[in-house]
Formats: structure tokens, sequence, C-alpha cells
């Protein structure tokens, strides 16, 4: 991980779009007059008669995107994470899963880390309402290169797909050589103290209290969930019979995100205790991000706290 370079996954996403809408002439793009943050903007530029922006209605875009995929185009329909999940619940439901057609949608400005807009904008039951749609599948990368592959993957990939992306810079921690699957976890190391699930933003803080902890002499693993769903059954499983104690980490509530993903599969499977590191059923505050973070203890301390218990 290279903690002195950062990039937001919303501009990776921006770049990523621009790379596909040169080589794949039925990407098309739609936002809702948030271009300029969600860096949609930039395939606006490149490619001015795929654009379209549809203004303050959320709604309408998602029905002209489930449209224009039931013409074979690849939507991609953008805006901030609450406003493209939870003002437009009942058209991705009736319009895009229900049909199961092939339309991405992509929540820039998740989770807390939206900072100073505050509790409004702070969107933390996306997985949540996502997850629980048939035909839906979810995306939640952890830095620059792992979001160009998303984007490029969700492209290939037919029917329904919400890609989770953030706002704040976050530390570059894969490479050109790393290799991503769809469906399938990375792990960090082999430690058999703890394994520490991760997810989007919080990936870096959890390898940052990894390498932390092997310091102190207690070794652990980090797993990225870059895919929520479908989650990685057979990575959770080994995870939960090698490590001796297992916890989670999300920027989003505790009810119905990454932990209670994780908690299905070993209900289910292999029952174990699992430590849900996230919002406690409560809304987020307005201030600086990283003070935002620090005040609800989505921090590596706290992950520390936790493996020590």
């Amino acid at each position: 991980m290279n903690n002195d370079i950062k990039k937001a996954t919303r501009q990776s996403f921006g770049e990523a779009l621009k790379s596909l809408g040169d080589i794949n002439n039925n990407v098309v793009v739609l936002d809702a007059d948030l271009s300029g943050a969600t860096k949609t903007s930039i395939f606006a530029k490149s490619h001015p008669d795929r654009f379209f922006n549809i203004g303050i209605a959320e709604q309408n875009m998602i029905g002209i995107a489930a449209g224009m995929a039931s013409c074979g185009k690849i939507p991609f329909a953008s805006s901030f994470a609450v406003f493209v999940t939870g003002r437009v619940y009942d058209q991705i439901r009736a319009s895009v899963c229900y049909p199961n057609l092939n339309v991405k949608i992509c929540g820039t400005h998740s989770g807390l880390t939206v900072g100073e807009d505050g509790a409004t904008h702070q969107m933390l039951e996306d997985i949540n309402l996502m997850r629980g749609l048939p035909n839906m599948r979810i995306l939640s990368p952890s830095d620059d290169l792992q979001t160009k592959w998303a984007i490029e993957e969700a492209a290939k990939i037919s029917g329904p797909i919400y890609i989770r992306l953030c706002r704040l810079a976050t530390p570059i921690i894969y490479d050109e050589n790393t290799k991503f699957e769809f469906g399938k976890g990375i792990c960090f190391g082999e430690g058999t103290d703890a394994t520490i699930f991760a997810t989007g933003a919080m990936v870096s803080r959890a390898l940052e209290a990894k390498e932390i902890l092997y310091k102190e002499g207690i070794d652990v693993r980090v797993v990225d969930i870059h895919t929520i769903k479908p989650i990685d059954k057979e990575l959770i499983l080994k995870c939960a019979k090698e490590t001796e104690k297992l916890i989670s980490i999300e920027d989003h509530s505790i009810i119905g995100g990454l932990g209670s993903a994780i908690s299905d599969v070993l209900i289910e499977e292999y029952p174990k205790k699992l430590t849900k590191i996230g919002m406690n059923e409560q809304f987020g505050k307005s201030g600086k991000a990283e003070e935002v973070l620090e005040y609800f203890e989505l921090t590596a301390q706290k992950i520390i706290e936790e493996v020590k218990k």
C-alpha cells in the first residue's frame, strides 16, 4: 500500500468511463446534474454524443437508462449514492431489476466520507438496499486500479450492477500486476490471529492496522471484499476455519451491509462470531471526512482494539 499517493475512486471512475467509451460505442453515460462531482464530466468531454445530463430528475434517469439498455446500449447511470439508490429505489426495482436489464448504477460520495455534506447526504444504507434486490450485483472497489477494473468488468457482465464509490482520496493499494476476479475477495497475508474483512475506503485502514499489529507480534490477515454480491463464500469459510477471530469494517450501517453478508454465510455454513465495525443504527454528522470517521471510530485503531480484546 502506498500512503504517499492517494486518489478518490470517483476520479478513477470518470477516467475509466472515458477509456471504456473510447473502445465501446455502446457505452452511454447518464448523470443527474452532478457530473463535475461524480467525474462523469471526463466522459462527457470526450463523448458528448453519448453523455446525457438528465438534470435533477433521478427517477427519470433510471427509467431512461432502462430504456437504453432494452435497445442494446450499456448505460452507466451516476449520481451521489444517496440519490442514485435511495431516491430511485422503486425505479431500480421495477424498471431495472425486475426485467433484469443491463444498467450499471454508480453511486459516488457514499458513506461518511462525504464529510461536510452531512447526515442527509452520507448514504449508509445503500448496500442494504441493493443487496435485497433480485438480479442485482454489488461492487465496492478500494483504490484507483481496482475501480478501473470494476468499471471494465461491469461492462462485460450482463444485468444490473451497483458500483459504490468514494469522495475521499484513498491510498493506492494495488499495482498493474494485480489480477482481480469478480466475486473473489483478495487476501493479504495468512495470519491466524484474526481476519479483518473490509471493503471500499476501509481496506486501507485495515491494512494499516495489520502493519501495526504485526510489529506487536500479532499476525492478522486482511480480506478485501470488493464484490459484496455475490460474496466469496469459499474465502469467508476458509478464514473462519483458519483464524481465531473475525472482524468486519465498513463505511456503512452494520445492518444489511458487508458484515451482514458475511454473517449470512457463517450462519448457514460455519457458525462463528463476527465483530462488526460500522455505523450502529445511527445517522452521520457534518465535518471533515477524516474527523467524522474518527468520531465514529472507523479507524485502524478501532480495528486494533477489537483484535486485542
